[in-house]
């Protein structure tokens, strides 16, 4: 009996202790979710990456628990009653309590700073810059396996949204009607309305929802859809920008991003072709083709600027772009000192520069290195000079050969001349020698070769030239005679061979020169050896092809190429940001917070294309899914689809988010076109767009995802659906970008001499994607509803709603010749019924019946209009010259028809 007691006493002991342990539990603090915000919103402004006020910082763990000015660390793990953090925040004096000359924190803020430093003060990882981890959903089976009790979810998009749904009070809508629903599907995937058999093998059945998927995927107006969407980010233009904003060709870049949506290239080998495609073992020309997305930056060719800084101007463009594009990563600020939030240090921004410091790129004015896409033809030529070289001095030899015929590298610009006598730069690009004057180019590597190629242009003959070893008394490297050109010319000059790296002196005599008059204007110079095996059959042909092919013409394309080693740059860190002021230098190394680097990895801008593609990097995998989702819904589940750091908006989904991560890189393989696929068959996407007042009380923004997606259509999107449901949109694709019908006086172009000229045929009718874009000048209809100038990258277009959009679709040529042919069209199908007419075009644009209240509102526009045109002739051939006063007020209906929000909006 006694033993049973004592057992009874001790079992009420254990349980007492036990709820006394369990009463005083305190629940554990998230540094990045609770703590961080704490300091980002108070603290960090002053003692962050800017400002260390004190010699405290929170931006970075050691620092945090250094000591400080005083000597002694601000926070002591354990102890927070001892932390000088927690009592200059509860101070009574203002001038010692902080936030200086600011709002004191709230009781619940200095609460959650007491546990979390009476727990040990944790330095927890931001949520985005932890691995994507394989989540437990994806373990488990993909349709009764997810449910939870009597619930059934059709996918695991819609388990996540649904669950949520249910926490903040919210049902989901009912599906979308097919109508609607295949309209959605078809803007989202092609960008353009689904076509007619489309609309009746759905609504018939005759085909599935998830085989009209399938469908739009196939098509090739989704690559020009998506591509759009690239492009922005890309900040692809058809000019250079800056002052003079002349023209560039850029538009393969384009027709790569097209192809490679369309053959649903993974978006890893897509990024990793994009920066550093030449880096490739033997790149193809594709491959090349992509590195021109880092080449889409400006470049300033106005006379008088200095092209080192521009060049550094495009690179610092790169990494900038670079970590918005991949990482949602706000890298810029980190420009000029450590990012005031997010623990990425200062020196390490330019570790990143390091790695795109290398390329052959110096902001000149004919932009190379260019990529040369030559005719079958020339490629036989180009083959037949690649055999023979390497059947008489080797593969290498032959490589060599074939990547110079390529883009021409590597060479020296002429803007690198220096100790200018009777010479200068012209327009800051080209060197000028006047009779008797000369220049240098410091610390050439000539390659040993025996032939200079020189590329020239002059107005006289017979300037003499020699290229002297050091100086004015060196020895003679080259002598030559320069004479007139036509353009620029690429003449071959025998060169004495020499091994090591030397100063040249360039002078030029030429008794025909007026006083002040440049010889010459050189462009660049470099050394490639003359071809061997002249004794033998076959020779002549051989040297003539590569004569004509010094001289070609063709379409050339901006692409990055790496330089050799002795051309190689040191990076370093800009003191301040200022380009000028070295600071010590900066090896090639990824930001510590952003993933492990692999010592396998090359160190250059390859072996950061891996990083980025890594399963361990946190964040690319991420960011696609999130801009994709954007894409799709109008929003991103990170909202702030710039930004993934500790000031960006905290995910909607967060599980979502990294389950459907971690499947796009595990089990999609990078695919986009699956993770695509993925959305679009969820219950979730698929749901009607009307929402009821109480769902707009509790989800005014469809945060949650409790109706579908309704938001303005794109401008490409709004200009190509009027063409397609016209009947005009041509179906042509790639190359040079077109100039179709714009106001009058849009373009006023300053110093180059360039002009709109309107295209004809069914160049006018193309889609948007390649309408000619000039950042100063960007396409009108399309600026009015949202689109950029393409100056920087673009991760989102803001989505406005003026009265200007109106203007733009009641009157502009495009939407005017639109709504003509679609009347037109109607009306003749219709037997010139008015009352089947409206209905034919209101289905035309909607593929559903139009209501009677407006049919009536239509109705009465067309009679008006009629009434006006045969009162007024003349109105009515001004309007529509050689029409009908019916079909000229019936073009007047189906124009106000094509500016109904309906149209305009994402189902």
């Amino acid at each position: 009996m006694n033993r049973q007691r004592l057992a009874l006493l001790f079992t009420f002991f254990i349980g007492v202790l036990l709820l006394f342990f369990f009463w005083n539990q305190e629940d554990e603090v998230d540094f990045s979710s609770q703590v961080k915000p704490i300091l980002n919103t108070h603290c960090i402004s002053c003692h962050g990456g800017v400002k260390k006020n004190g010699d405290f910082s929170l931006l970075f763990e050691e620092e945090a628990f250094a000591p400080t000015k005083s000597g002694h660390p601000a926070i002591i793990p354990g102890d927070p009653n001892g932390s000088e953090l927690i009592r200059r925040l509860t101070e009574s004096d203002p001038e010692l309590r902080m936030p200086y000359q600011g709002e004191p924190l709230s009781e619940d803020e200095i609460d959650i700073l007491k546990k979390w430093i009476k727990q040990g003060a944790k330095w927890g990882k931001h949520w985005a810059y932890e691995p994507v981890k394989e989540p437990e959903i994806s373990r488990k089976p993909k349709t009764a396996g997810l449910n939870s009790g009597e619930e059934n979810y059709s996918s695991s998009i819609d388990f996540f949204i649904q669950e949520k749904l249910k926490s903040v009070g919210l049902t989901p809508s009912p599906e979308e009607n097919s109508s609607r629903l295949i309209r959605r599907l078809a803007m989202d995937l092609t960008g353009l309305p689904p076509s007619d058999s489309l609309v009746r093998d759905f609504s018939s059945g005759k085909i599935s929802y998830e085989q009209a998927v399938d469908q739009l995927l196939s098509a090739d107006a989704y690559g020009e859809k998506w591509a759009t969407w690239w492009l922005d980010l890309a900040r692809y233009a058809d000019t250079k920008g800056y002052e003079r904003d002349v023209s560039r060709t850029f538009w393969p870049y384009r027709d790569y991003v097209i192809r490679s949506f369309n053959a649903d290239k993974p978006f890893d080998q897509f990024t990793i072709e994009q920066l550093a495609g030449d880096l490739l073992p033997n790149p193809t020309q594709e491959q090349l083709t992509a590195t021109a997305f880092h080449r889409n930056t400006m470049n300033n060719d106005e006379g008088g600027t200095e092209d080192e800084e521009f060049r550094v101007a495009a690179v610092l463009d790169r990494i900038n772009t670079t970590y918005e594009v991949w990482q949602s990563t706000t890298m810029a600020c980190v420009q000029c000192h450590s990012h005031p939030y997010d623990p990425i240090r200062h020196e390490e921004y330019y570790q990143s520069m390091a790695f795109f410091n290398n390329t052959r790129d110096e902001d000149t004015h004919d932009e190379e290195p260019k990529l040369r896409f030559y005719e079958e033809e020339d490629e036989k030529k180009i083959s037949s000079i690649v055999y023979w070289v390497e059947k008489h001095e080797g593969k290498q030899a032959a490589q060599h050969r074939a990547d110079f015929l390529k883009f021409l590298e590597p060479k020296y610009a002429a803007h690198l001349a220096t100790n200018f006598q009777k010479a200068e730069l012209i327009d800051t690009k080209w060197l000028g020698l006047q009779s008797g004057g000369s220049a240098t180019y410091l610390k050439i590597n000539t390659l040993g070769s025996d032939q200079l190629l020189l590329n020239y242009r002059s107005g006289l003959d017979g300037t003499q030239m020699k290229i002297r070893k050091d100086g004015p008394d060196g020895e003679i490297m080259a002598q030559f005679v320069l004479g007139k050109t036509q353009g620029d010319f690429v003449l071959s000059i025998p060169f004495k061979p020499i091994q090591e790296s030397v100063d040249l002196y360039f002078e030029a005599k030429n008794p025909k020169a007026s006083p002040q008059q440049n010889t010459s204007a050189i462009v660049w110079f470099a050394f490639v050896p003359t071809l061997k095996g002249q004794e033998y059959l076959g020779f002549a042909t051989i040297k003539k092809n590569w004569e004509e092919l010094l001289q070609w013409k063709g379409t050339k394309l901006p692409i990055l190429i790496e330089n050799p080693s002795y051309m190689r740059r040191t990076s370093y860190v800009f003191e301040r940001g200022n380009w000028m002021i070295h600071g010590e230098e900066a090896p090639p190394q990824t930001p510590k917070e952003l993933g492990n680097w692999q010592e396998s990895w090359p160190k250059n801008r390859l072996g950061f294309a891996y990083w980025l593609t890594s399963p361990e990097n946190p964040l690319t995998a991420r960011t696609l899914v999130n801009r994709i989702w954007d894409q799709l819904f109008g929003r991103g589940l990170v909202s702030s689809l710039e930004n993934m750091g500790t000031q960006a908006d905290p995910p909607s989904h967060p599980e979502l988010l990294d389950y459907l991560a971690w499947k796009t890189m595990n089990d999609y393989g990078w695919s986009m076109k699956s993770l695509i696929r993925e959305i679009v068959n969820s219950s979730t996407y698929r749901q009607s767009s009307e929402i009821s007042p109480e769902a707009y009380k509790l989800d005014p923004s469809n945060q949650w995802y409790s109706r579908g997606p309704r938001f303005r259509l794109s401008a490409e999107q709004v200009r190509d659906q009027a063409l397609a449901v016209s009947g005009l949109l041509s179906s042509k694709m790639y190359g040079k970008p077109v100039m179709p019908p714009q106001p009058e006086g849009i373009w006023q172009t300053v110093y180059n001499g360039e002009f709109w000229v309107e295209s004809e045929g069914e160049d006018r009718y193309r889609r948007g994607i390649y309408t000619f874009l000039k950042r100063t000048s960007p396409y009108p209809s399309f600026v009015s509803f949202d689109a950029g100038s393409r100056e920087v990258c673009l991760g989102k277009r803001l989505v406005t709603n003026t009265p200007l959009q109106a203007l733009v679709t009641l009157n502009d040529p495009v939407f005017l010749e639109a709504a003509k042919k679609l009347a037109e069209k109607e009306m003749k199908k219709s037997g010139n019924n008015p009352e089947k007419t409206i209905e034919g075009i209101y289905h035309s644009l909607l593929f559903q019946a139009i209501s009677n209240s407006k049919k009536q509102a239509m109705l009465d526009l067309f009679n008006s209009a009629k009434s006006e045109f045969e009162a007024n002739p003349e109105q009515r051939e001004d309007f529509f010259p050689d029409a009908s006063s019916d079909l000229a007020a019936m073009a007047v209906v189906a124009n106000a028809m094509m500016n109904l929000d309906e149209f305009l909006t994402k189902p």
